[in-house]
C-alpha cells in the first residue's frame, strides 16, 4: 500500500511539473527549429536568434524593458530599505497598521492598479509619459522589495548599531557598515524580485506608457495578430533563462544567508 501511495505521490508530482514545464520546454526547442512550422523539424539552427537580433524594433523594446526594469527596481529598493527602517521605528500598533496596508498591493488585481494608476496620471499630468510607467512600476515592485527586506531587518541586533554609535560611528556609517551588510541578502531578493517583476509586467504598463513607447509585454501584445513571429521563440527562450538564473541566484543568496546565520547563533549558544 506504501508503494502504491509513493507511486501516486511521484506520478502527481511529474503531472504538475509536465503542465508546467513541457510548454516552456517546447517553446525553446522550437527556437533551434529551421523549419517555421509548429510541427516538422528542420534541423538544428541558431537563424530565430540571427532574427530576434537583428530586429531593431524588439531590440528598442527590449532595451526599455532592460531600463524600466533596473531603474524601477533600483529605486524602489531603496525606498523600500529605508521604508523599513521606518517601521521599526514605529509603535507596534502603527507599524502593524502600516505593514497591513502595505501588504494590500500584494493581494490587489493588477488591472485595479493600471486603471487606477492611469485615472490618477491622467487627472494630475494629463498623459502618459515615460515618468508615470516608472513611477508606476515603482508602485508595483515596492511591496515585495519591503516583503524582502523587513523580516532581515527584524532578525537584526539593535545592541550592534548601538555599539557602532558608541565607539565613534554617526547614524549612516552605521547603517552602512553595520546594518546593510546584515541585511544585504534580503536586499539582493528584494531587488532581483522587482526586476523579474518589473520586466514581467504587462497590465500596469499597458495602462500608464506613454504613446509610441513598447516594453517587451506590450509590443507582442501589439504584434499579436500577425501570429507569432519567429524571433520570439527566441526571445521568450532568453527570457525563460534569464528569470531562472535570476531565481537561482536568489535561491543561492538566501541559503548562503541561512547557513551564516545558523552558525552565528549556533556560535552564540557555544559561547
Amino acid at each position: 500500500m506504501k508503494k502504491l501511495f509513493s507511486a501516486m505521490r511521484g506520478a502527481y508530482v511529474s503531472l504538475i511539473f509536465a503542465i508546467l514545464y513541457l510548454p516552456v520546454a517546447v517553446m525553446i526547442v522550437l527556437s533551434f527549429n529551421e523549419s517555421k512550422s509548429y510541427y516538422k523539424w528542420g534541423g538544428f539552427s541558431f537563424t530565430k536568434y540571427e532574427a530576434l537580433f537583428n530586429n531593431d524594433i524588439i531590440m528598442e523594446a527590449v532595451g526599455t524593458t532592460v531600463i524600466l526594469g533596473l531603474a524601477s527596481a533600483a529605486i524602489a529598493t531603496v525606498i523600500g530599505t529605508l521604508g523599513c527602517i521606518g517601521l521599526l521605528a514605529m509603535k507596534k500598533r502603527t507599524e502593524a497598521c502600516v505593514t497591513a496596508a502595505g501588504n494590500i498591493p500584494l493581494l490587489n488585481a493588477d488591472i485595479v492598479t493600471g486603471v487606477s494608476l492611469m485615472l490618477f496620471f491622467s487627472g494630475i499630468v494629463g498623459r502618459m509619459s515615460n515618468i508615470t510607467l516608472l513611477i508606476s512600476h515603482i508602485t508595483l515592485v515596492l511591496p515585495y522589495v519591503v516583503l524582502n527586506v523587513y523580516p532581515k531587518l527584524k532578525q537584526f541586533d539593535k545592541s550592534i548599531y548601538q555599539a557602532a554609535l558608541d565607539l565613534g560611528a554617526n547614524p549612516v556609517m552605521a547603517f552602512f557598515k553595520v546594518i546593510l551588510p546584515d541585511i544585504f541578502p534580503g536586499v539582493l531578493t528584494g531587488f532581483l524580485l522587482a526586476l523579474t517583476l518589473s520586466i514581467d509586467d504587462f497590465t500596469i504598463t499597458y495602462f500608464t506608457k506613454g504613446q509610441g513607447l513598447n516594453t517587451l509585454s506590450t509590443l507582442i501584445y501589439t504584434n499579436r495578430i500577425r501570429g507569432i513571429l519567429p524571433e520570439y521563440y527566441a526571445l521568450t527562450s532568453i527570457m525563460f533563462v534569464t528569470v531562472l538564473l535570476l531565481i537561482l541566484v536568489i535561491q543561492i543568496v538566501n541559503m548562503r544567508s541561512n547557513i551564516t546565520a545558523n552558525s552565528q547563533t549556533r556560535k552564540e549558544k557555544d559561547y
